[in-house]
């Protein structure tokens, strides 16, 4: 078991003269190099004594901030030893259902905290605007949290014809497909989703808590209505410390096509590609490999 360091110089000083409370202070503090690996899981933090005298506060202080930690999951705390780091919990979503994030959380008793980011007119990539076959779309653009720690940023195009009147509030903390299908009887249908690995850009990683160049997993998909018509183009960036897409295989299951960046042809080839189960292993290789690549980039 490592341990963290307790010097005066690896810990930044509190602001006494900010309306902050000390406790959250602490607690913002750990947070931040829990979630950026600078505390890795199964590293000891000092103890209540040594960061009571690392920051100048009493001990209540440093015991609010530790509860704070441990009830989110990222320390471990035993009677009579210091606190540890706590493995990354892991969440799950399949890729394969036209299910958003939010329902797949909510089934399996995780709740998934939603802020919008924006939501308003703007002008689409071309790729977007051939897909709806208009230009009058809404850019909505949102950040996932779990327990208050950043899990997934997503930007959805939607056609402002079918949502008049869709608003931000309608959307914070709650599903987007739930509300399409509740106020404007809109249904989520057939679709096409690709999952890439992608280095978090600069923006990404200030909206994701995460160093730029980390490795995420990015989900892309469009999805049309009850009726084939085009309903939503959402790409969405995942921290993939945190996420594990699952993909169900079976006979029925012939959806599922790795595309490899030899290209389309060479997968169409390849003697896996009437197998189901042949096909998701060489997914999951082909994103092994990617995130192996990005850890790997100075």
């Amino acid at each position: 078991m490592s341990t963290a360091p307790a010097t005066h110089d690896a810990l930044p000083a509190l602001d006494r003269s900010g309306d902050t409370p000390l406790h959250a202070q602490v607690a913002t503090l750990l947070r931040g190099y829990i979630r950026t690996n600078r505390l890795a899981a199964g590293t000891a933090l000092p103890s209540e004594a040594g960061l009571c005298e690392r920051f100048g506060v009493a001990r209540s202080v440093v015991r609010q901030a530790l509860a704070a930690l441990a009830s989110e999951g990222l320390i471990q705390r035993e009677s009579g030893r210091p606190a540890t780091v706590a493995a990354p919990q892991e969440h799950r979503r399949l890729v394969q259902r036209s299910t958003g994030l939010y329902e797949q959380f909510a089934q399996s008793g995780v709740a998934l905290q939603t802020r919008v980011l924006a939501l308003a007119r703007a002008e689409p990539p071309a790729e977007v605007a051939e897909f709806f076959g208009t230009t009058r779309l809404l850019m909505l653009e949102r950040l996932r949290h779990v327990a208050d720690a950043p899990l997934a940023y997503v930007r959805t195009w939607l056609p402002a014809d079918a949502v008049p009147g869709l608003r931000t509030e309608d959307l914070t903390d709650a599903s987007l497909h739930g509300v399409l299908t509740r106020r404007f009887g809109l249904r989520p249908g057939a679709g096409r989703n690709q999952i890439r690995a992608v280095a978090a850009d600069a923006t990404l990683g200030r909206l994701l808590d995460t160093p730029a160049g980390t490795p995420l997993l990015m989900l892309q998909g469009r999805g049309m209505d009850q009726v084939d018509r085009p309903l939503e183009w959402f790409t969405t960036w995942h921290r993939a410390e945190q996420l594990v897409f699952d993909v169900d295989v079976s006979v029925g299951h012939e959806s599922l096509q790795p595309r490899l960046q030899t290209g389309a042809a060479a997968s169409e080839a390849a003697p896996e590609a009437h197998d189901p189960l042949a096909r998701a292993q060489a997914l999951v290789a082909e994103l092994s490999a990617e995130l192996a690549r990005l850890r790997a980039q100075p």
